[in-house]
């Protein structure tokens, strides 16, 4: 994922065509090595490709992919009654007591 970002953070500074060199450019950067494999591996993926293309597509494909969050969300509102409100306010003293302010890693760990 780290390369991934690299790879992004350049073509959004306007290098169309980054070589893994520039990626472990931007790794080093930030103090971090560069998985050799790894980064091959996304090199030859992504060689000859639009990354702006992929995107658009990746982003259609994400659009398909069914959440599974309604379900639970509809299940307390066909309850009714007085019991569903203590239920609701226990839920959210428990959401304002979570921190995910870096959830135990960076962004390029």
């Amino acid at each position: 994922m780290k390369h991934l970002a690299a790879y992004l953070l350049l073509t959004l500074a306007g290098n169309e065509s980054p070589s893994a060199e520039d990626v472990k450019g931007v790794l080093s950067s930030v103090g971090i090595d560069a998985d050799s494999d790894r980064l091959q591996k996304l090199m030859t993926e992504l060689e000859g490709k639009d990354i702006q293309q992929l995107i658009s597509e990746g982003t259609e494909k994400l659009a398909t992919v069914p959440t599974g969050g309604g379900a639970a969300a509809a299940a307390p509102a066909a309850g009714g009654g007085g019991g569903a409100a203590p239920a609701e306010e226990k839920k959210e003293e428990k959401v304002e007591e979570e921190s995910d302010e870096d959830m135990g890693f960076g962004l390029f760990d």
